[in-house]
């Protein structure tokens, strides 16, 4: 995604405590910026429900949640609307970030599979806006819908448009 994100919702670490949870329902703005950053043609609902707990260890949080959602694609054969229905949970791994002083984030073998927090803050937005990319299909098409190959020219040759030409000379 670029810098400028269609939805953000930015929690601090240590807003987190003992556990959050949160319904993230993107307005009807939020919802047109998603939908254009994601080549969507609607996004009608999303709602996102997301709990943050830390783990036993220390500097580590469990981000778990729900994403339901409506929304339309383009099928990608007869670019006709295509709506889609999304459910889907998740569980997402998180690790701060230690401060260092080179531009290097060492990272642990324990570490490999989580996501970095960094400054302090978890966008839950943006994870949210994720799962929904996650969960819609790259290659949208509509059932039925099938391309056919388009049949390939007699002759290929660039002479035969040439060829073409000098026919249509000398009958005139």
């Amino acid at each position: 995604m670029s810098a400028a994100l269609p939805y953000s919702e930015t929690v601090r670490v240590n807003q987190i405590g003992a556990g959050l949870s949160r319904t993230l329902e993107p307005d009807a703005d939020a919802r047109k910026r998603i939908a254009r950053a994601l080549d969507l043609q609607g996004l009608e609902d999303f709602v996102t429900d997301i709990s943050v707990t830390p783990t036993p260890s220390t500097s580590e949080w469990t981000l778990k949640g729900r994403v339901t959602a409506h929304a339309v694609q383009t099928c990608g054969l007869t670019l006709e609307p295509l709506p889609v229905d999304v459910d889907r949970r998740f569980s997402i791994q998180l690790v701060e970030a230690a401060p260092l002083e080179t531009d290097e984030i060492e990272v642990t073998l324990d570490e490999e599979d989580a996501d970095l927090i960094e400054d302090g803050k978890i966008d839950l937005g943006q994870y949210a806006v994720e799962q929904l990319v996650l969960s819609l299909d790259p290659f949208p098409r509509k059932p039925g819908a099938e391309f056919v190959q388009p049949e390939e020219p007699k002759e290929i040759s660039p002479f035969a448009a040439l060829k073409a030409l000098k026919s249509q000379d000398d009958q005139g």
